[in-house]
């Protein structure tokens, strides 16, 4: 191993590294990321890579657009800040507001803006709780999630987010929030269940799961459309139609989290309109500014929105916003982000991507090292196993997601491991000849991977 660099010294010392072995990390130290251009990205010693995870699965216009810079500086020299406390306005909240409400796929009276999709789906917790509080349910509080899924990392959004490492020793999750199953249909699926059978199995359990909780205390389901730091996780064949089906019954909230599959990812504006999900509520962030300005916000529906007149009624304001709720600059560059992709079709340009993303995706799934290859439209992941024939996982001690990574690191694709599976969702302005490019490097990278594996003799059982 190299002797660590004055940079990753420094960082070592100082930063506090999300997501990451912090252990290990004072030991390998950081990949300190200098410039981005397009789908491309430069390390501090030159190297260049295809940025296959669009950051945190966000940048869908690549890095350097222009006319995002643009915007954002002219927005820093005429209002660089204002807030919407106290009844004040301007008019990049009002005008982003008012496409959010024209785009979603449900009704939407309002939208509440926040920093990120952790305050996002956070508001929609507390939002949850206040509606019925005003609508006379005080009981009618708990929010169902799913095992596997992410909503966030807040106390409330954490709670959501169904993933172990998010709740160990960090006392998660809260009261009101609980868990059903994963609708993992090659992790789950029972012998001889067909994809339909397991969505009925799917919607059973959570009914069930209502019936044990008590129908008049549960008050709203919180889903992805497609699961995507659990692993990629796409809905099996009928499952959304299913579990709205419960939902209905029990008069339940269905809130999409449409952090990363909202914007044209899955093929569609919404993963909502890709999997037949008919919302009440939408949470949104990441590719709303392109990631160039953080920002995030669900939409309000009627009926919560006269709720909430009637608590400012009775207690005398509506008491939930951030400082940064709605901030001018990243509320311009949403709303450039929301021209660019009706200007320029993205939707339609990721349309004609699919198929060559979704056929290599395939390809992947064949190798002999890969269980099981999943996707839709521009996202997706490949799932490593021991055994290809029992789906046999790894030895967790083993850590190969995490050394897959690196290795497609190695060959100039920065991905994300996702335990044994990873993760690809490149920027959605990628031409065809990039994408086939950044699956070449990653077909060179799964073949060193199982020569690793053959050498160190990773599948003994």
């Amino acid at each position: 191993m190299k002797p660590l660099s004055n940079v990753a010294v420094r960082d070592i010392e100082t930063v506090i590294h999300p997501y990451t072995n912090l252990a290990t990390h004072r030991e390998t130290g950081p990949l300190v990321v200098e410039r981005g251009e397009g789908i491309h990205v430069w390390d501090s010693d030159g190297n260049q890579y295809i940025e296959g995870l669009s950051g945190l699965w966000c940048t869908a216009l690549g890095y350097g657009n222009k006319e995002l810079i643009e915007v954002a500086t002219k927005q820093l020299e005429k209002l660089s800040y204002t807030h919407l406390f106290g009844g004040k306005s301007h008019d990049p909240a009002i005008e982003l507001s008012e496409k959010l409400k024209e785009l979603a796929p449900c009704e939407a009276s309002k939208v509440l803006f926040t920093c990120s999709g952790s305050e996002a789906n956070d508001t929609q917790v507390k939002l949850i709780w206040y509606y019925n509080n005003a609508r006379g349910k005080p009981e009618k509080k708990k929010i169902i999630s799913r095992i596997l899924g992410y909503h966030g990392v807040t106390v409330a959004s954490g709670s959501l987010t169904g993933l172990p490492p998010v709740h160990m020793d960090f006392d998660l999750p809260i009261a009101n929030i609980t868990h059903t199953a994963c609708p993992h249909y090659y992790r789950f699926a029972e012998d001889g269940e067909t994809e339909e059978e397991f969505s009925t199995r799917m919607a059973e359990t959570l009914e069930q799961k209502i019936i044990e909780e008590g129908p008049d205390t549960v008050a709203a389901f919180i889903a992805e459309p497609i699961m995507g730091a659990g692993g990629v996780i796409v809905p099996p064949e009928g499952y959304f139609p299913k579990i709205q089906a419960v939902l209905d019954k029990y008069d339940i909230y269905m809130i999409a989290d449409e952090v990363i599959c909202g914007f044209g990812r899955t093929g569609n504006m919404w993963g909502s309109e890709t999997f037949g999900i008919k919302p009440n509520s939408i949470s949104v962030a990441k590719a709303i500014t392109s990631a160039y300005i953080p920002l995030g916000g669900v939409t309000v529906p009627e009926d919560m929105y006269q709720a909430m007149l009637d608590e400012s009624r009775k207690i005398g304001t509506f008491g939930h916003g951030y400082t940064y709720t709605g901030h001018p600059v990243g509320a311009a560059v949403a709303n450039k982000v929301l021209e660019i992709y009706e200007r320029d079709d993205i939707v339609g340009h990721v349309k004609t991507l699919v198929p060559i993303f979704e056929s290599r995706l395939a390809k992947i799934g064949e190798h002999p090292l890969v269980g099981e290859a999943r996707g839709r439209g521009m996202i997706g992941a490949f799932e490593m196993v021991a055994d290809k024939a029992t789906k046999r996982r790894f030895d967790p001690k083993a850590m190969v997601g995490a050394k897959v990574n690196v290795i497609c690191q190695n060959h100039g694709v920065i991905l994300r491991n996702l335990t044994d599976a990873i993760g690809i969702c490149p920027p959605l302005v990628m031409t065809a000849d990039q994408l086939n490019d950044m699956f070449d490097k990653i077909e060179l990278a799964i073949d060193e991977a199982e020569a690793w594996i053959a050498k160190e003799d990773l599948r003994a059982a």
